[in-house]
């Protein structure tokens, strides 16, 4: 049993992170702090200053951890790494954690590359990015290509030279100068390097300049073709240049704008990436866990989540406002960049104006999703509400879990459960069970064992659906009892045609209007969770389809397997096969032969 008075007495004075749990053994919270013994003793301290969250939060705490560090800088960095792993309830934590796209150039090959990578290494190579999305590297990519024909394979081109390897189809539609042929002028190939380099720098209006050159050159020298395609080349780069405009940006230091909305406990915040004075980029990050939390707590979770995640770090940050852990944070930033990073709050200028126009799209994006949101909730909550009152079910309806037991002609049992939070389908909650304990198609038992094995790791609902009438809800209402637990739980019945008809329980029974959104709600939990086990039992039979009596055999896999059916066709060809025939296939010794012939026959 943990008693944590006793535990508080053992804190240490030290740097680290804290690690809450509720009765399950979940993680609920974690958090860093400077002296361990002094922030978790103020969590069971008086509450009368603690906000609704924290107060909720510790009377769900049952047991703590904690890890030393040598600095806060550490704790920074493991509590991040917590957080993403354990996405604890009462954290601040970041929806979206992806990682985003660059283009690198390969200068250090005698032929370079331009590619798309989410991966920063030290290879030498140039990086360029992030872009917000992939559509932006494609399209990047798109206009690189279609004005200058550099390679796109990997292959060893002093190889292909030496062995005489034809080029490929690039080449020959002239996407392609073709390095592998041996006769590509280098120094033509580097130019268009070049020019491709100050075009991701941001320096297009250096190299339309270069460009507008070249294009009279050719013009004056009658050779128009040449000149019309550096004609195009320079009308496309006027197009993206365009495009990037940005008036605030007045140099080319590479930056990341930040602001954040919040309202009606929803927070967003939003980025514009800025590469060399041109805007490579924007996003919007939705944050789960804000409710009670203030803006600074917030921002500062959302800058140490988001950094830590991404591979390049810019120079400067340029947010709107001080944050939790600001400067921490930005020492944080600068060892992961290499060199120093610096993070401002503008009050006046230019930079105020750019953050102000970031803020502007936050607040933008955040009433949109609002409305959304409540768009897409006014159908489920208000049926959840409808079925919380039919039901007589004294508090909110938040967690429904449905679950159904299936078999595939009376073996392999399985269990499966959906789960919907709020009202609408929680995929990454759904789960399947393989029944272990019971033999044959026993439903009530197979129901039984799946239902106790649920009960064991906390979370639980607000109400159960079964798949099934009175009899597997009365089967389920003794595992209920049986664990102590008081959980609202009905059955989901059907018709003579297969369709759901109501709910029933051990007292009463309820048919549902068709015509209904409520009806439309629980005929969907039942249809799915039906589904649910339609594919897991698909999934199923496929492995049993693949399996044959040489899985039995030790010393065949897949390979000899695949060869074996090859060579012979099927099982009975094998019967009839003399050792020295098995041998004939690949792999196949003596030893294994005769295994192939003593389990066969």
């Amino acid at each position: 049993m943990f008693d944590i008075k006793v535990h508080l007495k053992t804190l240490p004075d030290n740097p680290g992170v804290y690690i809450m749990k509720d009765k399950y053994g979940n993680v609920i919270y974690v958090g860093k702090a400077i002296s361990l013994k002094n922030r978790v003793r103020q969590y069971f301290q008086s509450s009368k200053n603690h906000s609704n969250k924290v107060k909720s939060m510790v009377k769900n705490i049952s047991s703590f951890e904690y890890i030393m560090t040598d600095s806060e800088l550490e704790a920074l960095i493991l509590e991040c790494n917590l957080i993403k792993k354990y996405k604890p309830k009462y954290n601040v934590l970041l929806r979206d954690d992806k990682t985003y796209p660059y283009i690198k150039v390969t200068v250090t090959e005698e032929f370079p590359r331009v590619l798309k990578t989410r991966r920063i290494i030290k290879d030498g190579s140039k990086y360029f990015g992030p872009y917000s999305n992939v559509s932006a590297v494609n399209d990047t990519l798109e206009i690189i290509r279609n004005n200058y024909p550099i390679r796109t394979c990997n292959i060893d081109i002093e190889k292909s030279i030496r062995l005489g390897i034809r080029p490929c189809l690039n080449y020959h539609i002239k996407k392609c100068i073709g390095p592998c042929t041996g006769v590509c002028d280098k120094k033509e190939y580097n130019d268009m390097i070049s020019e491709i380099l100050l075009f991701l720098s941001g320096r297009e209006e250096k190299l339309i300049s270069t460009m507008t050159e070249k294009m009279m050159y050719y013009s004056e020298n009658l050779m128009f073709e040449e000149a019309a395609q550096y004609r195009d080349k320079i009308e496309s780069l006027k197009d993206v240049i365009e495009k990037q405009k940005v008036s605030n940006v007045q140099n080319d230091t590479d930056q990341d704008v930040i602001a954040m909305a919040n309202m009606n406990q929803e927070a967003c915040v939003q980025v514009f990436f800025i590469r060399n004075g041109k805007i490579s980029g924007r996003e919007n990050f939705m944050l789960e866990g804000v409710r009670d939390s203030s803006r600074a707590d917030i921002l500062g979770s959302f800058i140490k989540q988001f950094y830590l995640s991404q591979e390049y770090t810019p120079k400067e940050l340029i947010v709107e406002e001080e944050f939790a852990d600001q400067s921490i944070i930005q020492e944080m930033l600068t060892s992961k960049r290499g060199s120093k990073v610096n993070i401002k709050v503008p009050q006046k200028g230019d930079k105020k104006a750019l953050v102000l126009m970031v803020r502007k799209n936050a607040d933008e994006y955040l009433m949109k999703f609002d409305d959304i949101k409540k768009k897409k909730y006014e159908k489920s909550i208000g049926a959840l509400e409808e079925l919380r009152q039919l039901l007589n079910i004294d508090k909110p309806i938040i967690r429904i879990e449905s679950y159904d037991i299936s078999n595939i002609q009376g073996v392999d049992s399985i269990g499966t459960m959906v789960v919907y939070t709020n009202g609408v389908k929680d995929r990454k909650e759904y789960r399947r069970f393989k029944i272990k304990t019971v033999d044959g198609p026993n439903d009530y038992a197979s129901m039984s064992e799946v239902i106790d094995r649920r009960l064991k790791h906390g979370n639980l609902p607000d109400l159960i659906l079964l798949d099934g009438g009175k009899g597997q809800v009365s089967t389920v209402k003794k595992v209920l009892q049986l664990n102590g637990e008081d959980i609202p739980l009905w059955g989901m019945y059907k018709d003579d045609k297969h369709r759901t008809k109501g709910l029933v329980n051990l007292e009463r029974e309820v048919e549902l209007d068709r015509t209904t959104s409520l009806y439309r709600f629980v005929s969907g939990i039942q249809e799915e969770v039906h589904n649910y086990s339609i594919s897991y039992h698909r999934s199923l039979r496929d492995k049993k389809m693949t399996k044959s009596v040489l899985d039995e055999i030790s010393g065949i896999g897949a390979k000899r397997k695949k060869a074996l059916m090859l060579k012979f066709g099927d099982i009975e060809n094998m019967k009839k096969a003399s050792i020295e025939q098995l041998t004939e296939v690949e792999g196949i010794s003596i030893s294994i032969a005769e295994k192939i012939k003593s389990k066969l026959r």
